[in-house]
This record gives C-alpha cells, sequence and structure tokens, in this order.
C-alpha cells in the first residue's frame, strides 16, 4: 500500500452512453424478472400492471413493524410521484379494512384486499418466506406484500421500488406513470448475513454519510453493516472510561487533516437508523494490533509506555497493546462492555489481523483473555481469519478475507465449530481497482470488476469447509485513498449489488449474462437518485 492515497476520482462519473433520462422517460417497462437480486421464483402477468394515482392509499397490518415499512414505502414515493399516499392500519386478522367493503375477498396468503391500493400484511403463518421473506402480488386491482416477519415487508417494498420507472428515485415530481408489472415474486435470502463494511477510521466519514451508506446496503437487501471504529490512524468512537480515545486518538486522519470520531449519541443515531431499514451494526475494535491511535491517547497501553505521534501513514502491522499488562485488558474490558451497551445486535468484531510484533504465543494468550470477554457480555466473537488457531469460543465466527481458496488453518477451526464470512480479497473488496487506470484504491488481491465481483459461490469456495458453516458474505471498503462519500459510491457501485444478489438469490437463479442485462437497468436509477457509480464497460 502506498503511503499517500492516488489522486481522487472524478465525483460524478458521467453515465453510460445510451441510457435513459434520469426521470426514467424512454425507459422500457421493469419486468418481474428485472430485479435484483434475483428473486427465488417470478410469474408473470402481463395483463396484471398496476398503475399508482393520486388516490392511491397504502395499507398495513396494525402492528408498529408493518405500519413503519409503510411509512418507510410513502415517503419514498412521494417526492417523484407527488402523490400524498396516506398510510392507515388495518387488522391483523382477515376483517376487511375500512371502507373497501364487506364483499371483498380475504386471502391469506397475500393479506385483505383492497382495490386501488398497496397493502402490506404481516402472517405469522408464511413461515415457508422464512424472517426475511416475503410474497408480491401485482394485480390490475391493487398490490399486496405479505411476509412472516415486517423485515420481509421491508424486502418486499425494495422489490417493489425496482419495478417502478427509474424516475421514482429522483428527488422531485417527475412525468410517470407509475406503473407497476403484473405477477407475483415469492422470495426469500439464501444466506442470513448479507454485507458490507466501511472504514472510517483511514477517512473518517459523518454520520449523515453512514446514513447514506445505510441506504445502499437496505436497497439491495443487506443486513450488515460492520464499522471499522479503531485503526492507527484514527479511533472513532466516544468511550467514556477511557474519554481521551475520541477526541485524541480520532483527531487525525490518512494524509493528516481533522479527522473525527463519533460521540455515543451519533453511534446510537446510526444504530437506529440501520436498524429501522434491518441492517445490523456489527463494531470493530480492532486488537492487538492497528492500535497506534490508542496509544496517542493512553500510552501506557504501549510496551514502553512512551508518548507517540498521531499516524497518517498507511503502512500496517507496526503496532500493539502490550498484551502482558493487566492494564491492557481492563481497558478492553471497559471498552467491550461499552460498545456491547450501545450496540444491540449479536456480534462484536475483535479484528486480530495483521499483528505483526506479537509472538504467536503470546497473540494465543492474548486471544484467550480476550474471546471470553466478549462472550460474556452476551456477544457472539468475530475476527478476521488469523485468529483461526486460537481456541474456540461458542458460536465465533471467522471473517475469512483471503485470496487463495485453500486454507487448512481455517477449515480446521471450521471443524472445531467456528463458523465463517466469506470476504476473499479479489472478489468482495471494494477498495480495489475495477482496472489498471482507475485513479483511487488498492491491486495487492487484484482487479476486481463487477463480473469478477459476481462469478463465484460462498458455499463452495473454501476447500474442506461445508456449506452449513458458511453464514454469508461481507463486502469490505478500506478507505486509504477513499476521501469522500462520492469516492465511497464509486467504489460500491455496480459491484455492491453484485454482491448482494451473491449473498441473497438461490445459485440457480445467479447467471452472470441475465445479471449484467438486469444491472444495465439500475444506471438510470443511480442517475436519478444522485449516487455516484463506475460505469463498468462490462455492463451495457
Amino acid at each position: 500500500m502506498s503511503s499517500t492515497p492516488p489522486a481522487a476520482a472524478d465525483a460524478r462519473p458521467e453515465p453510460t452512453p445510451g441510457t435513459t433520462r434520469p426521470d426514467g422517460v424512454g425507459a422500457a417497462p421493469a419486468r418481474l424478472d428485472d430485479v435484483v437480486p434475483a428473486p427465488v421464483h417470478v410469474d408473470d402477468d402481463p395483463a396484471g400492471s398496476f398503475t399508482l394515482t393520486a388516490g392511491t392509499t397504502v395499507r398495513a397490518t396494525d402492528e408498529p413493524g408493518a405500519l413503519a415499512v409503510a411509512d418507510q414505502l410513502a415517503a419514498l414515493l412521494r417526492p417523484a410521484t407527488g402523490f400524498p399516499l396516506p398510510v392507515t392500519g388495518l387488522p391483523r386478522t382477515g376483517t376487511p379494512p375500512p371502507d373497501t367493503g364487506a364483499s371483498l375477498p380475504v386471502d391469506p396468503t397475500t393479506g385483505p384486499a383492497s382495490t386501488g391500493d398497496i397493502v402490506l400484511t404481516l402472517d405469522p403463518d408464511a413461515t415457508d418466506h422464512g424472517p426475511e421473506g416475503y410474497r408480491l402480488v401485482v394485480t390490475a386491482d391493487g398490490v399486496r406484500i405479505s411476509a412472516a416477519a415486517s423485515a420481509g415487508l421491508f424486502y418486499g417494498v425494495q422489490t417493489l421500488r425496482q419495478l417502478l420507472p427509474a424516475g421514482i428515485e429522483q428527488p422531485s415530481p417527475g412525468t410517470g406513470p407509475w406503473v407497476l408489472p403484473g405477477g407475483t415474486v415469492v422470495d426469500r435470502p439464501r444466506f442470513a448475513y448479507r454485507g458490507a463494511m466501511l472504514d472510517v477510521c483511514r477517512h473518517f466519514f459523518t454520520v449523515d454519510e453512514v446514513l447514506r451508506v445505510v441506504d445502499h446496503l437496505a436497497r439491495y437487501k443487506l443486513n450488515h453493516l460492520h464499522l471499522h471504529l479503531t485503526d492507527d490512524q484514527g479511533w472513532r468512537i466516544a468511550v467514556d472510561s477511557w474519554p481521551r480515545l475520541g477526541p485524541v486518538g480520532g483527531a487525525t486522519q490518512v494524509g493528516g487533516g481533522p479527522g473525527g470520531h463519533y460521540s455515543r449519541a451519533d453511534y446510537q443515531r446510526i444504530v437506529a437508523y440501520a436498524a429501522a431499514r434491518y441492517v445490523t451494526v456489527v463494531p470493530e475494535i480492532d486488537l492487538p494490533g492497528h492500535t497506534h491511535a490508542a496509544l496517542v491517547a493512553y500510552p501506557e497501553l504501549g510496551r514502553t509506555g512512551t508518548a507517540v505521534e498521531a499516524y497518517t501513514g498507511t503502512e500496517v502491522g507496526f503496532s500493539a497493546v502490550d498484551t502482558a499488562s493487566e492494564l491492557t485488558y481492563a481497558f478492553i474490558g471497559d471498552v467491550l462492555r461499552e460498545i456491547a451497551e450501545l450496540t444491540p445486535g449479536p456480534y462484536l468484531h475483535i479484528g486480530g489481523d495483521e499483528a505483526f510484533t506479537v509472538q504467536p504465543a503470546e497473540y494465543a494468550t492474548f486471544l484467550d483473555r480476550v474471546q471470553p470477554m466478549v462472550t460474556a457480555l452476551g456477544r457472539t466473537v468475530v475476527g478476521w481469519h488469523q485468529v483461526a488457531p486460537a481456541a474456540h469460543e461458542p458460536d465465533r465466527v471467522l471473517q475469512w478475507w483471503g485470496t487463495d481458496p485453500v486454507d487448512p488453518v481455517v477449515a480446521d477451526a471450521v471443524r472445531r465449530g467456528a463458523r465463517l464470512i466469506l470476504s476473499p480479497g479479489n472478489r468482495t473488496y471494494l477498495d480495489m481497482k475495477y482496472a489498471a487506470d482507475t485513479p483511487i484504491g488498492h491491486d495487492w488481491a487484484g482487479l476486481v470488476e463487477v463480473h469478477q465481483a459476481y462469478d463465484w459461490d460462498p458455499a463452495t469456495h473454501l476447500a474442506d469447509v461445508p456449506a452449513e458453516a458458511v453464514l454469508g458474505v461481507e463486502a469490505p471498503l478500506w478507505t486509504e485513498s477513499v476521501t469522500t462519500l462520492a469516492e465511497v459510491e464509486f467504489m460500491l457501485f455496480p459491484r455492491l449489488p453484485a454482491l448482494a444478489e451473491v449473498g441473497w438469490s438461490p445459485r440457480s437463479r445467479q447467471d452472470w449474462a441475465g445479471f449484467r442485462q438486469r444491472l444495465a437497468g439500475h444506471g438510470p436509477r443511480w442517475t436519478a437518485a444522485g449516487i455516484t457509480f463506475h460505469p463498468s464497460p462490462e455492463v451495457p
């Protein structure tokens, strides 16, 4: 890795020539098969298209989760349509909603019928869809989304959103008409864990910028945001019991500059916003290496105890806390406890990679002390795959980021009970360049264009690792050379949707030739939404 970031990319790359206007005018009508990630099952009904009008109402099961999703749907559709789209509740049982007429039928698989409306219903008996699956039915009379849980309704809404013209993404009223293609979609995810990682240490990103990344994940049915909160260049989260960590340890970033950190309230805002979009935040406190920023704030945590200057380069592996000191473990215990208090999700990520100055024996001893701290907090240990040789903690998860799919050490950890999140560097690392001339990013894992990101199977990727040990996939974005939100988006799109399909869609529905055609239709959507993206030559 170079010590200085390369020149920034054009903040607003031009979309591929020949695409539709940003308002969607000129676009071919959407088809149910155009959705990304590809659904499990699609049944088209060409005669059943539905048109949103100024009189359309959004109705939802009278329960907080369902009504919240209905509010989100209406909020998504109002800016471009200009329609009021009021949201009303309806009974959870089969009673017809008000003012629809008692003669209207009730279908337990699709929810109460309601002519001219969009209806979201919770159906606890729809267990075949799982907690995140859904059924979407579009007829000339209305739209119905049913699911066993509100997460499924939310993902059904993301599918509905893609079936409308691209102009639905613009922030001001467009021309319409706002037509949904008729038919039925039945869908559920392949893997339970589908995520992306944002490194806010090498370069700091504001709360609002992180929230926009959450929106990008939710759009493509990703359900975990891994925040890399601590590293050599910056400590980005306030810790009350060690108050210098944020303001002192987070005071700079790669290349210099002011850096920054999140207050407890900032972090809670991120967690709550993500949770409302069914995204679980996975916080990472990287240990025992990648800790230079912590040592800037508290030199006594280091082996020498002497003061160190802030680091603004990009080299790795030179720092470590003193693994023989009881003060170190008191510090780690305090930090992990406070992060667990702020994070309702099940995972605490303890890093564990590139601790090059820590000898193997002391590294193993360190993990034997730290992993049980996480378990004692009622959280599941997650670590980069370098933690594999350590003793197994219940339900421990390894995040594998290698490039060689033969890894006997990790395979052995799986035999001892570990589960895996797959983040192969040459498939999922979003900081890899698209091509040799990409102005930002790295190439240590190779060049990663869209096809490279798409064409692999997590269930069979690692030798001697059974499919049932794989929780899912995660796409990390390290930010040594990524300095702005526009550059974050440039590196996310169009690879993020490719990796979302790898994690969500059944293997039988994954096909590169079809995917690249479906993905092509998303360029106008990103343009309408003001999302920066790389116009890949692999996508027409």
